[in-house]
């Protein structure tokens, strides 16, 4: 099964995405430059409005939405099982980042950032998507992965 084949036949737009990956990213830059916790709170709620709520009121997917149109680029659509996988990553991400901010262990805080942000900007820059490749490995050793989410 390729990576490019429909798994759970929901499609979301691989531009959109990877600009929400940059805004991501910055907003995790930030975090570290600031080490304000309130960007994660803000992530985590960003998070939680595009897995389990509504993609489309998400702060950062509106104006990832509104970078494509301006930057006036096509869709390119992916499955959206494995961006919903990545999105469940990222949300586990930020609340890593949000206990170790409270529990102030600095070295582990840098050390899920470095991570995060490594796995976002490889999808930035490259289209390179770990949590996809994961999601497609899973898919193959359990075909009903993710299917009720």
């Amino acid at each position: 099964m390729s990576g490019a084949c429909p798994l759970n036949f929901e499609r979301v737009d691989s531009n959109v995405t990877r600009f929400s990956a940059l805004l991501v990213a910055s907003l995790v830059g930030l975090y570290l430059y600031t080490n304000s916790v309130y960007i994660l709170y803000f992530l985590a709620f960003d998070f939680v409005m595009k897995l389990f709520i509504n993609r489309g009121i998400s702060p950062i997917s509106m104006f990832a939405e509104f970078l494509k149109d301006m930057f006036k680029i096509k869709d390119k659509l992916v499955d959206g099982g494995a961006k919903r996988l990545a999105g469940i990553f990222g949300l586990l991400f930020v609340v890593l980042l949000i206990v170790s901010h409270y529990f102030d262990i600095w070295s582990f805080s840098l050390g899920v950032a470095a991570v995060f942000l490594a796995c976002s900007l490889l999808d930035v820059f490259f289209g390179f998507c770990i949590a996809c490749k994961i999601y497609f490995i899973i898919k193959k050793i359990y075909p009903n992965f993710m299917n009720n989410l």
